[in-house]
């Protein structure tokens, strides 16, 4: 006779997966393991989704990015919501920016503006306004990197596991173009002379929280993408992302669970079993850690268990960069000031040596987000959210931030007349501050490295935390901390591997997402509109 479909003997239970933090790394995480059969859960210790990619609000009706406002590079997005059922461009509203960001260069009291576009005509026209034997450099650099990224790609999109996985035929392939005795700067000396156009094409160093002078030459493909797919905006910011991404892990099953720190992984032996809240154990099969590296491994797994990444090597690895934020909401609006707006002091270089020895700068370069220039919905009418980004020293190197926070916030504010707006100090109707302590104590980002390990080579690869994490059984890393690194599309790849080790460990029937010949991202704002 016949066994019943629902026969024990026919159906092997569905793994239980437990991740820890709803970060896009946890999101996307969530999204791919439900898709893939496993009964998936998420805790989240804050109230809302999207880790550091979530949205701020006030009382007002101002809305903030809290993290990221850059979307860049959506192709890897795209393929993990197809993989799920879903469309990206169906989800999020994004609109690609055309000039993606202004550039504001100091120098000798003076200030010389690029737009920057897209469009390698009007770029080259806007290099030559600056350099004009610089104009020519620019479809080389695109060139060289497109062949660069073509390369190092499958080195990106697998882990490393072994020593064996560093000699791998891709990697190999590879080296040559990474450069590894090189830095971003001198890369890019080869192409431009003039040092602002080589800085208009190398501050993306700071998304990983470094200095141009010193990160690998294998990250001028960051600009690179920039200008090869695009910079994007999703209206509602950035958080909105986020929100779709939870939205499509509920409907494939998983069960996100917002308020729930977790205390520790539950272990039996060297073996994960499950996760601890408020003294009680939930069982799972495979835990994924989406928590920022530094900040929350020391708490989950006990030292004794982690024989490469113990509490001494972790407070002795190299870190980003802080970052010390203003998010204003004004009662006015700003009109001539860019989306993104990105003001590079005269004392850019001095700047980048104060921060990595402690030293606060106090003519500092800074990032400004306009977001009213694009989205109308992140501030009441007639007023606009401004959201104002500065690089500053984490913790370890200046542990004395909250005495300097008060201090640095008039200095932040002074700079915005670079501008052209005058004192925007009668206009702020909510103001918020983020520094660099906060972000240890409200947000779990360890030392208040906003962008995690540093990138240096010694930090990179194999030598970075696990997607599998290699002392204990049955954990999982996704985020800016393990391979392949910080920034959301990295991010959003690095979540690709580890749900692929998973799955391969657990039996899952399912595999994650690819890369496709086809995977394009249609945008509402071509990049041939005029500016």
């Amino acid at each position: 006779m016949t066994a019943p479909l629902s026969s024990p003997a026919l159906h092997r239970s569905r793994p239980k997966v437990a991740i820890i933090g709803a970060g896009p790394g946890g999101l996307a995480a969530a999204m791919l393991l439900a898709a893939s059969g496993a009964r998936v859960t998420v805790y989240e210790k804050d109230e809302v989704v999207g880790g550091r990619t979530r949205t701020l609000t006030s009382p007002e009706g101002y809305s903030f990015d809290l993290g990221p406002t850059f979307f860049l590079y959506p192709r890897i997005l795209k393929e993990i919501f197809s993989r799920c059922g879903a469309d990206l461009e169906k989800e999020v509203d994004m609109r690609r920016l055309e000039p993606q960001y202004r550039l504001l260069f100091e120098q000798g009291g003076n200030v010389t503006t690029l737009d920057a576009s897209a469009n390698l005509e009007r770029m080259e026209a806007a290099i030559a306004r600056i350099s004009p034997g610089d104009a020519k450099g620019l479809r080389p650099f695109m060139q060289e990197n497109r062949a660069k990224l073509e390369a190092f790609r499958p080195v990106l999109e697998r882990a490393f596991s072994t020593a064996a996985d560093m000699i791998r035929p891709d990697m190999i392939k590879a080296l040559p173009l990474m450069k590894p005795w090189s830095t971003v700067d001198k890369d890019l000396a080869r192409h431009f002379k003039d040092p602002r156009v080589r800085l208009a094409f190398s501050f993306q160093t700071k998304y990983l929280g470094m200095s141009p002078f010193k990160c690998p030459a294998l990250f001028t493909i960051l600009s690179f993408l920039e200008y090869e797919h695009g910079v994007f905006h999703p209206i509602g910011g950035c958080g909105a992302v986020s929100n779709a991404m939870a939205r499509v892990a509920e409907r494939l099953g998983a069960d996100i669970r917002l308020n729930s720190p977790v205390d520790r992984i539950a272990f039996e032996g060297k073996r994960a079993k499950g996760v601890e809240i408020g003294g009680t154990r939930h069982d799972a099969d495979a835990v994924v850690v989406n928590a920022d590296f530094a900040g929350a491994i020391p708490k989950l797994i006990p030292n004794h268990l982690r024989k490469t990444w113990t509490d001494k090597k972790i407070g002795k690895a190299r870190y980003s960069c802080s970052t010390f934020m203003l998010y204003l909401g004004l009662d006015r609006t700003l009109p001539g000031v860019a989306h993104h707006n990105v003001i590079l002091s005269e004392q850019y270089r001095q700047n980048i040596g104060e921060i990595e020895t402690g030293v606060i700068p106090e003519i500092p370069s800074l990032y400004v987000q306009n977001v009213g220039a694009t989205d109308p919905t992140m501030a009441p009418e007639g007023h606009s959210a401004l959201y104002v980004l500065v690089p500053v020293p984490n913790l370890i190197v200046q542990p004395d931030w909250a005495q300097q926070s008060a201090r640095f916030r008039e200095i932040a504010l002074d700079r915005l007349k670079v501008l052209g707006l005058g004192d925007l100090r009668p206009h702020i109707k909510y103001e918020r501050i983020v520094a660099p302590q906060d972000w240890e104590s409200d947000f779990n980002v360890g030392f208040g490295a906003t962008f995690n390990l540093s990138h240096e080579l010694p930090q990179m690869l194999l030598f970075r935390p696990g997607n599998r994490y290699r002392d204990v059984d049955g954990v999982y890393l996704v985020g800016g901390g393990t391979h392949p690194g910080s920034g959301l599309p990295v991010i959003y790849e690095g979540a690709r591997i580890t749900t692929g080790l998973l799955a391969a460990d657990l039996g899952l029937s399912g595999a994650p997402s690819r890369p496709t010949a086809d995977s394009g991202f249609q945008a509402a704002t071509p990049v041939t509109a005029e500016p």
